[in-house]
């Protein structure tokens, strides 16, 4: 896509390995809303090998979590509780990952993220990384409201 994401819109400094714009060395996930929810396309590089040629998981979580933060931060943005480079609204606190099958190492995932419970004080997502049509791994992930404290 073409478009800004909206981590590029809404986090565009951020620094995070998953779905930071501003690390260079990181995953740099690409999510966008759709009609089914928040989407993105990740591509494996070599070095997220698990070890039998598969992609590791470690970094399926990675994609699952910073996947959910999309859709949390934009719905944050449709509730007005956040604005593009802002400081990040909501942060996990809690990630329940299944693996279901081997995802591939050498070729594109998809991403598909939809917010469950939403609220002021914190949000529900169930993400899923699919390839070939089926789920590879799924997450429950909880998002609290970021309140840091001086």
């Amino acid at each position: 896509m073409t478009s800004p994401s909206i981590q590029e819109r809404l986090i565009p400094d951020m620094t995070c390995f998953g779905c930071g714009p501003a690390n260079e060395r990181g995953l740099r996930i690409r999510s966008y809303p759709g009609d089914d929810g928040v989407t993105a396309t990740f591509t494996p590089w070599p070095e997220h090998d698990n070890g039998l040629g598969y992609l590791n998981g470690g970094i399926i979580s990675t994609l699952l979590d910073c996947h959910s933060a999309a859709a949390v931060l934009h719905e944050a943005e449709q509730r007005g509780l956040v604005t593009p480079g802002s400081a990040l609204a909501y942060v996990t606190a809690g990630l329940d990952v299944r693996f279901l099958r081997p995802a591939p190492l050498a070729e594109p995932v998809s991403l598909v993220a939809v917010v469950t419970e939403a609220s002021e004080a914190q949000m529900t997502v169930d993400v899923q990384l699919r390839w070939d049509g089926k789920p590879r791994a799924t997450a429950t992930a909880l998002w609290k409201r970021w309140r840091p404290r001086s």
